[in-house]
């Protein structure tokens, strides 16, 4: 193997393992609330669970569709839908949730080692193959880190199983 192919296969064995993590805190935190708690939020300018998560999902869906031909917004992304609560259960929600990370799993299967250094586009904005992943990867983080602190403030704490460490057991 050549060292452009070792790095690919590295770097997408860590994004893969990094998502798959984020995937299962999400998935985590998602089962711990009471389903009420997953339409809260604390005020009008704060997102609920149900939102965040359907707009990861199509944020997702419209970057990693096509992603090597096509810009990573799609025209038929209704972005500003993705903010509105229209989804019913949790059974949804993780529906929901479960096909926007599959397309972003199944992409990674399509990048090979000559496209880790490709130009591809997202608003019109140049970014290589490499690039996009890793913002995918930050995005995605940041509001996985939103979707489980709000399901630790809405929780029973006595209820609450960590998705880490537990304090004071390290």
């Amino acid at each position: 193997m050549n060292e452009i192919t070792d790095l690919h296969t590295d770097f997408i064995r860590i994004v893969r393992k990094k998502f798959s993590d984020l995937m299962q805190d999400t998935e985590k935190a998602i089962t711990q609330m009471e389903k009420d708690k997953l339409f809260w939020t604390p005020n009008n300018h704060s997102n609920s669970v149900d939102v965040i998560i359907k707009h990861m999902s199509g944020n997702l869906i419209s970057r990693w569709t096509d992603f090597l031909t096509t810009d990573g917004e799609k025209p038929n992304r209704n972005r500003d839908g993705e903010f509105e609560s229209t989804i019913q259960t949790r059974e949804e929600l993780l529906e929901i949730w479960s096909e926007g990370c599959q397309v972003f799993l199944d992409a990674l299967d399509v990048i090979k080692p000559e496209h880790l250094l490709q130009t591809i586009f997202i608003r019109n904005e140049p970014h290589t193959v490499m690039e996009a992943v890793i913002r995918s990867l930050s995005h995605t983080s940041s509001h996985v880190g939103q979707v489980i602190y709000i399901a630790k403030q809405v929780s029973a704490k006595e209820k609450w199983i960590t998705l880490s460490i537990p304090k004071k057991q390290s």
